[in-house]
């Protein structure tokens, strides 16, 4: 961690050092918008790759350095290594002091999370998971809409085409998990039950899930749909919500009031439609993402994203992966 510590009295005057570990395709974004905010200087990068690391740095006119060289260097970091490396990289960061945004899934093992929540809460240094859908405009507005609304049920849709990179985690670790976290967030609860189905090793798979208070939520997510889908869909009794993402728009779909209408002396019977169209800024979700990290650092805040919620969404898609492939639960493999 740098000299410079941040406190109460500095943040308006100087910006936070901060770094990126690895900078494959999602870190070199975050590279990017760190570059452009006020409240960051981009102090360095580092990546076992050291050619795309002095690329990436020479970009942004930041030094491309070794892990603890960056991590003497720097109050903040955001950590974008492939998952299984996530737990190992993030505890080197916390051991230095240093604060934290990991990408999601936050980490690969389970097993791994109470450790990981122990060594966050001795090194007193905030940590939040980049799950970046929560920054998204359109679901900050959608946040305040449902608030006072009775929810039914949630439809998620998050389908695309095979990608033209490798991804190690599957359609329900790298996508779903995105919804299942927004769903949680929405509902403030987690599933009572959970049951899924999945095909090509779970590069598609839906979800069911039961929740206590009686909501259900299907989701689905696709590396195999020949098209781009971020969708999300809430029935409640009193509208229909459509959220797009990738529009970051809005549709409310009220109830209206049948009627006969005599017209030129015979009666026809109308019933309009009444869509609502709630204003969303158009925003860059990363951005939101790295700004609110930023303001935790500054302030001490909790995050918007814990590392609790991190561990939340995982433990949920592991248990759909798990189910959609068929696979006995841990404590069937032990009873057997």
């Amino acid at each position: 961690m740098s000299d410079s510590t941040v406190t109460d009295d500095d943040t308006d005057q100087r910006p936070i050092d901060v770094g990126v570990i690895g900078v494959g395709t999602m870190g070199q974004h975050h590279a990017r918008v760190y570059d452009q905010l006020p409240g960051a200087t981009l102090v360095g990068v580092y990546d076992l790759d050291a050619e795309r690391a002095a690329r990436v740095g020479s970009t942004y006119d930041a030094m491309a350095t070794d892990l603890g060289t960056l991590l003497e260097t720097v109050d903040a970091v955001s950590v974008a290594v492939p998952t299984p490396f996530h737990y190992d990289t993030v505890t080197s960061c916390l051991n230095a002091g240093v604060a934290t945004l990991v990408e999601k899934p936050v980490i690969k093992d389970l097993e791994n999370g109470n450790r990981l929540i122990s060594t966050v809460d001795r090194s007193g240094v905030p940590v939040q998971v980049g799950h970046v859908e929560r920054f998204n405009p359109a679901v900050q507005a959608l946040e305040g809409i449902v608030s006072d609304l009775s929810i039914i049920s949630v439809k998620a849709e998050r389908l695309g085409p095979p990608p033209n990179r490798e991804i190690a985690d599957n359609a329900v670790l790298d996508l779903m998990i995105h919804d299942i976290d927004v769903v949680r967030s929405l509902l403030d609860e987690s599933p009572a039950e959970i049951n899924s189905a999945g095909v090509a090793d779970n590069k598609h798979a839906s979800a069911l899930l039961t929740f206590e208070s009686g909501t259900v939520a299907s989701l689905t997510a696709s590396r195999l749909t020949q098209r781009k889908v971020r969708r999300l869909e809430i029935t409640a009794e009193s509208c229909l919500i459509e959220l797009d993402y990738l529009d970051q728009s809005i549709e409310i779909h009220r109830r209206s009031v049948p009627e006969y209408v005599e017209t030129n002396g015979g009666v026809r019977f109308t019933h309009e439609s009444i869509v609502e169209h709630p204003q969303v800024p158009n925003e860059e979700p990363l951005r939101n993402e790295l700004e609110s990290f930023l303001e935790v650092v500054a302030t001490g805040a909790e995050p918007e994203v814990t590392v609790e919620d991190g561990l939340t969404a995982l433990e949920i898609a592991t248990e759909i992966d798990r189910k959609g492939r068929h696979e006995p639960s841990p404590a069937e493999v032990v009873n057997d």
